[in-house]
């Protein structure tokens, strides 16, 4: 398993290796003991699972307040993404800053996201899947948001957005100077 720092500290781009054969492959796509030598010391309690159907469609940027906060391990099993995430935590020198990746099926990589980030992704391919763990069980009173589209924080979709799919939900998230931030 390889894993690389991005510009954001925390925040980790993970590849597992693939052994193939003319059978197919075998991939150790987690390993805690890996993560925790590379000192990512999250326990993951859920893994979650989602399909967009079309290209373009937007999920985020969400997070969990604490005491429910989250850490994120991300990959996708099907299709790719646009995956990023934005540090929310105030006193970090990092804060208000964001990190890109595309991740996907072809590249096998992943995508750790600490506990004090906003998270999203944009779908590249048309039935994208994504598959990610997280170290906290879902609460909605906790379940927050930042504007996909704040112009603060500028961040590059790769789409024009009469050509985004977003829920109400996704919509209607303050702005980064808006939020009384948790972290």
């Amino acid at each position: 398993m390889e894993i690389n720092d991005t510009d954001i500290e925390d925040v980790k781009i993970i590849t597992p290796i693939k052994h193939g054969d003319h059978r197919g492959f075998f991939s150790d796509t987690y390993n805690q003991g890996v993560l925790e030598r590379a000192g990512i010391n999250a326990n993951f309690v859920q893994d979650n699972q989602s399909l967009s159907q079309k290209r373009g469609t937007l999920r985020g940027l969400h997070y969990q307040a604490p005491p429910f906060a989250q850490d994120k391990l991300v990959r996708v099993t099907k299709g790719a993404i646009l995956d990023v995430a934005v540090d929310i935590r105030k006193a970090s020198k990092t804060y208000g800053r964001y990190i890109s990746a595309v991740i996907s099926k072809d590249d096998w990589n992943q995508i750790f996201i600490p506990k004090g980030f906003a998270h999203g992704f944009v779908t590249l391919e048309d039935d994208t899947e994504v598959q990610y763990k997280v170290s906290n069980f879902y609460a909605p009173k906790h379940d927050f948001g930042v504007c996909w589209n704040d112009p603060f924080l500028n961040i590059k979709w790769g789409f024009e957005e009469n050509e985004l799919t977003l829920s109400d939900k996704d919509k209607i998230h303050p702005t980064l100077s808006a939020l009384a931030t948790p972290f």
